[in-house]
């Protein structure tokens, strides 16, 4: 395959594309291998073949129930400049973040990106102050060439932080109480301010954001968890 489908590939990005390895998993989210990310994301290849892998979507809120977003930014080889929940990405094949038990992989990996994307050092984010809420299965097109095809791990985390943006990674942040949500989900709905949701974020809003921001609200997170269930989105 020649250079020319990828010439508009930023660097940074370039390198991570062909560095990472995902954990390709089945729809029972076993492992069964390990793939680049450029080829798990590549949409031709997650139509015809075996690219579900094995990603973590991190939900942080501060003490005043606001929660953190981030608009993705514009050199993302999929779904550039949209906004999103505070983190997304994929634990990579390496022994620290294949680890199963009590999601304990997923959550090092979580602690590592917050780091990469948001400047939050590792000492302000324990692993096990990560509380995995749920797991979603979804599969999503991000232009003619890329996509998504994820068993997302939803990982809910009640820290004040200092955030200090990558700017290969993120264009921009911003803490949203509900009524802010809802009035984002309003305009991306009505196409003002060329405002767009990523849609993973989005399937989580429209399932769980809202009962997740009712029990952290009373205390009661724990209640909201299930973590034997894949949601097929």
């Amino acid at each position: 395959m020649g250079d020319a489908p990828d010439a508009g590939m930023d660097d940074v990005q370039r390198r991570l594309m062909f560095e990472d390895e995902c954990i390709l998993v089945d729809e029972s989210d076993r492992v069964v291998g390990h793939e680049s990310k450029y080829n798990c994301h590549l949409w031709e290849k997650i139509l015809s073949g075996n690219m579900l892998h094995r990603a973590f979507s991190v939900f942080l809120f501060n003490s005043k129930y606001e929660l953190l977003l981030q608009q993705r930014s514009a050199t993302k080889v999929t779904f550039p400049l949209v906004w999103t929940n505070t983190c997304c990405s994929h634990p990579l094949y390496r022994e620290s973040e294949l680890i199963e038990e009590d999601c304990l992989g997923v959550r090092n990996a979580a602690q590592r990106k917050l780091l990469d994307e948001l400047g939050i050092p590792a000492e302000d984010l324990p692993v096990d102050q990560f509380t995995p809420l749920g797991r979603m299965l979804y599969k999503a097109p991000s232009d003619g060439k890329w996509g998504e095809h994820e068993l997302d791990y939803l990982l809910f985390i009640v820290r004040n932080v200092s955030v200090h943006p990558n700017p290969d990674e993120v264009a921009d942040v911003k803490y949203v109480n509900r009524e802010e949500m809802k009035e984002l989900l309003r305009k991306a709905d009505a196409g003002e301010e060329g405002l767009k949701l990523s849609p993973w974020f989005r399937l989580v809003v429209d399932n769980f954001l809202f009962k997740w921001w009712d029990h952290f609200e009373k205390g009661t997170l724990k209640e909201a968890a299930d973590m034997k269930t894949i949601h097929k989105l």
